[in-house]
């Protein structure tokens, strides 16, 4: 979303300006993690912006991130100065909007701003966890270590999502096809063999009548079952875009047949592999939770992570918490706890993370080779019943023939 605010710099100057957010807290936090006093904030949303519509077509990916990291940290570690290096990286990139943002990072940088909150104030390309991972590498004085280290969590992330997606878009495929064929078949096929069988006035089969039947009614009302479908969906977006029908969303996602496990495993890897990597860097475990839970994307497990972070402020650690929320795996947390009693909480929340990788892996694996033969199954049977209903029509009317 977009906001307008009004602020105090540190030096006490009444400032004014606009600035992009996931929500109203993350823009206070970037205000004041950029060194502003926040005197107000309004949400606006305006009427034409030609730097978004251009971003749309030329939006920062993971990808880039990942090269840029990995570019910088490698030219860091031979020497380059910091401003040098994002030069050169600006020369280089390819990406017009992530060029236009080096070069913004340099001027501030070159203004006395560190390399985090200039990074900070691009939130649509660095996400909090990255730049506040970046504070923490400067403040410990291992800038290079820690931008390789966000490099290999964001390629975990891209791998991830990849092979999901990989794993569902031939299923998919096949889906949209059926659909195409079956249709086609039924409203322009059947009408054809309807005129025949009418002019011969052949009595037909059962089967061949109700595929009449409904081959009339798709001609029929296909118009209006199309609009209907089409409301149908818009109403469901809408729905899915207020907090309920988000929350409510999210949920089925976490608990629906097959996907459902997928994608908690999927969503509790994040989560492990996220506190580990913050945690890793010397980060407070309160501050880990908050931007772990801005950096989800699920609002159940947002939830969840709100209890274990107000458990967590109580005394009661990061095990306990968990343990009252049915969100996370008994292995998740007997493996925090043990975490927690070994002081080697980093170490153990990443062996937890590779776990429910693989085994989201193998799961994504198992459905899709569950899932294609049955849908073959399923389509040969469909096709194959049109095609039966045709053929015995034909011999009924053969056999009106005497033939």
């Amino acid at each position: 979303m977009d906001y307008h605010y009004v602020a105090y710099t540190e030096d006490k100057r009444l400032v004014k300006g606009n600035l992009s957010a996931t929500s109203e807290e993350a823009a206070v936090n970037l205000l004041s993690y950029g060194g502003y006093q926040v005197v107000s904030l309004k949400s606006f949303t305006p009427f034409f912006n030609m730097e978004k519509l251009a971003a749309r077509f030329s939006r920062v990916k993971p990808r880039d991130i990942i090269m840029f990291s990995r570019q910088l940290a490698l030219l860091l570690e031979s020497g380059t100065d910091i401003v040098a290096s994002l030069e050169l990286l600006q020369s280089q990139v390819t990406n017009r909007t992530l060029k236009k943002i080096i070069g913004e990072i340099v001027a501030d940088i070159r203004g006395g701003t560190s390399l985090s909150v200039a990074l900070s104030k691009h939130p649509r390309a660095f996400s909090a966890i990255y730049y506040r991972t970046i504070a923490a590498g400067e403040q410990g004085g291992n800038l290079e270590i820690v931008l390789r280290q966000m490099a290999d969590y964001l390629e975990r992330g891209v791998v991830t999502e990849k092979k999901i997606k990989t794993a569902l878009t031939y299923p998919i495929v096949i889906a949209i096809v059926a659909i195409l064929v079956v249709g086609l078949l039924v409203t322009f096929v059947m009408p054809t063999f309807t005129s025949l069988y009418t002019a011969f006035g052949a009595e037909l089969p059962t089967a061949t009548k109700l595929l009449i039947i409904l081959s009339d009614w798709l001609l029929s009302n296909g118009l209006y079952l199309v609009l209907a479908l089409v409301a149908v969906v818009v109403a469901g977006l809408a729905y899915i875009r207020t907090p309920a029908g988000k929350y409510w969303w999210d949920g089925l996602l976490l608990k629906a047949p097959i996907i459902g496990p997928i994608n908690l495993l999927t969503q509790l890897s994040r989560c492990c592999r996220t506190t580990s990597l913050l945690f890793r860097v010397g980060l407070p475990l309160p501050e880990i939770i908050t931007m772990t839970i801005q950096g989800s994307n699920n609002k159940v497990m947002a939830e969840a992570l709100t209890d274990v972070r107000q458990g967590l402020v109580r005394g009661e650690g990061l095990s306990k918490p968990m343990s009252r929320r049915k969100v996370f795996l008994p292995l998740m947390v007997q493996m925090t706890g043990v975490g927690e009693e070994t002081g080697n909480l980093d170490n153990t929340l990443a062996t937890v993370a590779d776990s429910y990788e693989m085994e989201a892996d193998d799961r994504t694996s198992t459905a899709v080779g569950l899932i294609q033969p049955a849908m073959i199954i399923i389509i040969a049977l469909v096709v194959g019943f049109i095609a039966i209903s045709l053929v015995s029509a034909m011999y009924s009317i053969y056999g009106e023939m005497g033939i």
